[in-house]
């Protein structure tokens, strides 16, 4: 087995980008020095994907967690989108603020596109750019090539190639670069484990940097698409940005040591770290999520005549939960009188709270929900 190489510095016309070593190939990753961390992120995230699979319903909540994982890999790049924003209608939300907020929509419906995706189509370089396309649609980055791989030099930090922190390959590059990302991603007979696979192949990608703007997001979504491929996911509960976004120094500093020292390990040391910490975390986020479920259901079941239409609301509010008189009446088909009586009921009985304070233009919030993923 060969040792690893990060790869090397070229110098071409007078800045030095970074050249980063193929990682389709028998390499020693150092495998017996993450044996503890790799087995306990195996476990929780086997944990993980047993409970997701006998939560009923669970589809309910998956587009909190899409909100979740998109929030925080969007405010890693640098935006203010809070996640109580992310849940909020758009025209609640200050007009300078929505640039961001049309960012992190965007990676929410990138998350559901490209899981849904892989039912027909690998994971691969094809899937990625699609993926790609929709995060940039509209926002800032649309100009530079959504869903195409870059033409030009592109570089991290600084203001220019001449003070640049980190300048990815040059394009004449990428073609053999990414031939080489998406065999490994393939090669079954490498002796890597799948978890260990999926954090190179982050450091790889961020690293080729392949797109001229968007790569973060990218890189980061790669890894809940990868897991899923393999099967060690069922579904995109695995919200790891939130790990790395509360963590972004080390996140960095663990990414930039890898090209610095030829060290993979220390980086998968943290990203094991964060599959472990983030699968503990999404348990017991479900586990309350079960239990404010029964609760709620059982307060629902006494309002009588208004039980049936109150469970479907409850169901709206899984996947929305800030909400007006005019979201539930279209979403549920009901009449604005009726609509209010059972908001009214809501109230009530503690699930819906209302918090603009005004006569008109109300949104309701479903608070208990909001504060488990919070």
């Amino acid at each position: 087995m060969k040792e690893y190489k990060a790869g090397t510095y070229i110098l071409h016309k007078g800045y030095k980008p970074f050249n980063p070593s193929f990682i389709n190939d028998d390499i020693d990753w150092k495998l017996e020095e993450l044996a503890p961390l790799l087995q306990d992120a195996s476990i929780w995230l086997g944990k993980l994907n047993s409970y997701a699979d006998l939560i009923p319903n669970i589809e309910f909540f998956i587009k909190m967690y899409a909100t979740k994982e998109a929030t925080n890999s969007n405010r890693i790049e640098g935006t203010r989108t809070t996640f109580e924003d992310a849940i909020t209608p758009l025209e609640q939300i200050k007009p300078e603020l929505r640039d961001d907020w049309h960012e992190v929509q965007n990676y929410i419906q990138a998350i559901k596109y490209s899981i849904d995706r892989l039912k027909e189509l690998p994971i691969s370089m094809r899937l990625i750019k699609e993926t790609h396309q929709i995060l940039l649609q509209g926002v800032r980055g649309e100009h530079k090539m959504p869903g195409e791989i870059r033409k030009t030099q592109n570089w991290i930090g600084g203001s220019s190639l001449k003070d640049a922190f980190f300048i990815p390959p040059e394009p004449n590059m990428l073609s053999e670069l990414l031939t080489d990302f998406e065999k490994f991603l393939h090669n079954e007979n490498l002796q890597v484990p799948e978890i260990i696979k999926a954090g190179i192949a982050h450091y790889q990608f961020e690293t080729i940097h392949p797109f001229l703007d968007g790569n973060g997001r990218t890189g980061r979504l790669l890894i809940i698409l990868y897991l899923i491929s393999t099967g060690l996911l069922n579904k995109p509960v695995l919200y790891i940005s939130d790990f790395f976004e509360r963590h972004r120094m080390s996140y960095y500093d663990s990414l930039s040591m890898v090209k610095q020292t030829d060290n993979m390990t220390q980086w998968l040391k943290f990203f094991l770290s964060g599959v472990i910490e983030t699968s503990q975390n999404s348990i017991k986020t479900f586990d309350e999520l079960i239990k404010l479920k029964k609760e709620t259901e059982t307060k629902i079941a006494k309002t009588g005549k208004k039980a049936v239409n109150g469970q479907r609301l409850l169901e709206l509010l899984y996947s929305q939960p800030k909400v007006n008189a005019q979201i539930i009446s279209k979403e549920l088909g009901l009449s604005i009188v009726s609509v209010n009586n059972l908001v009214k009921t809501f109230i009530e009985i503690g699930i819906l709270k209302e918090k603009t304070g005004m006569s008109r233009n109300r949104y309701y919030t479903f608070e208990d929900y909001i504060k488990i993923f919070r």
